[in-house]
């Protein structure tokens, strides 16, 4: 098959760097021009008399809030530690309370603190942060910025499998050996020496593993189903949907639908969310995101087992084709 004349690729160049730029500008742009709260959970706790005109005055921002009720503080504050609702206003003896919890996003607390303190009629309202952060990462900057060197990371191994030609079993060995080494060597560096997270050590460094096997798995699947050609469509999904949409600077919650809720199916959405569950939250809603990881790569590992089969078997049928073709011309 003749190969394209360089007018062609020449016009193919000059038409498909500006399509990936706009695909860029809006996968990156669109969910960050369109922050807004849209079905957040947020409790509302105390006696139904005095939590009334809370929930009317939270209730006119339609599509924002997602309203749980709870009998009491002690009730909301257990609901915000098991990330049921991301905060709570509790009406007490001693006046109305906000319970946040900047571990599970700074951005919703701050936003929380405005939407409240803008519908108190001029009463004070304390503020309680049920989960901080740590004293390492006070703005929550450092566990934002851990998505995309661990996509970065799983695209790397999932190219240098497929390039360096290793297939089947020794791929999948390749991929999860180095996925195992990324996971404790970003522990290392996130828990022991930036101090970013809290939780236990081998916890967390099993999450940043499986993140970037899931990564890593998907490229080199498609790579191995698709040849070549499936590391640009993994590598695209990754960065281009996956990194944008994961919500890790907000929440999904704050994403243009169906941004969020794609973002959260997707590696990057789903290894953040368990990371601040494992990190900072004691694992509590970490069964979701983990059987996201989960399957992303089981299913990635699958492909690639899948595709050195098959090129085994195509490579093992093509000379006895041959054979049959050279006794049909004798």
């Amino acid at each position: 098959m003749p190969s394209a004349s360089p007018g062609r690729r020449l016009m193919a160049v000059v038409v498909l760097v500006p399509v990936l730029a706009a695909l860029a500008l809006w996968a990156f742009a669109w969910p960050a021009a369109r922050t807004a709260p849209r079905d957040l959970p947020l409790g509302v706790a105390g006696p139904a008399a005095a939590t009334a005109q809370v929930e009317k005055r939270l209730e006119q921002r339609e599509g924002a809030f997602e309203i749980h009720r709870y009998a009491d503080e002690a009730a909301a504050r257990e609901a915000v530690e098991a990330r049921t609702v991301y905060g709570a206003v509790a009406v007490t003896p001693r006046g109305p309370v906000l319970l946040t919890a900047s571990a599970a996003s700074p951005a919703v607390a701050q936003l929380l603190q405005q939407a409240v303190a803008g519908q108190a009629d001029g009463t004070r309202v304390g503020t309680v942060d049920v989960v901080p952060l740590p004293e390492g990462d006070p703005r929550g900057a450092g566990l934002n910025a851990a998505a995309l060197p661990l996509a970065l990371a799983g695209i790397a191994a999932g190219a240098v499998v497929t390039v360096a030609g290793l297939r089947g079993v020794r791929a999948a060995a390749a991929l999860t050996g180095a996925s195992v080494l990324v996971g404790a060597v970003a522990a290392g560096i996130a828990h022991n020496w930036l101090g970013i997270l809290t939780g236990g050590w081998w916890a967390e460094a099993g999450v940043l593993g499986l993140t970037t096997l899931a990564v890593a798995g998907a490229v080199a699947g498609l790579a191995a189903l698709l040849g070549r050609a499936g590391l640009g469509i993994g590598g695209a999904l990754v960065m281009l949907l996956g990194n944008p949409f994961s919500g890790a600077a907000t929440a999904p919650e704050l994403l243009p639908e169906p941004a969020g809720a794609i973002g959260q199916w997707l590696p990057p959405g789903a290894g953040v969310t368990l990371l601040r569950s494992v990190a900072y939250f004691d694992g509590a809603a970490a069964v979701g995101p983990a059987l996201t990881l989960t399957w992303w790569a089981v299913l990635g590992l699958g492909a690639v087992l899948l595709g050195g089969t098959l090129r085994t078997r195509k490579a093992g049928s093509a000379p006895a084709a041959e054979r049959q073709e050279l006794a049909a011309v004798g």
